[in-house]
């Protein structure tokens, strides 16, 4: 039997990919010398958003595992 992926986990696979690309871009940056507020922004919004993206992520796959007939 195959399953397919509903419209809004896939919608929260997209927003969780962007989250997690965009974390990964702003700790990418901190390998060019910064200022210490810049560094201490993209830290932490990248970290945040890295994680935000795996939680979203995690919701997303729980929610499609949720909607599968038994």
């Amino acid at each position: 039997m195959i399953d397919t992926l509903p419209l809004q986990s896939a919608i929260m696979f997209a927003v969780a990919a962007v989250f997690v690309l965009a974390g990964t871009w702003l700790l990418w940056q901190l390998r060019i010398p910064q200022g210490p507020a810049r560094v201490y922004v993209y830290r932490m919004a990248g970290i945040m958003a890295i994680s935000g993206g795996a939680v979203l992520a995690m919701s997303a796959w729980a929610m499609w595992q949720w909607s599968l007939d038994p």
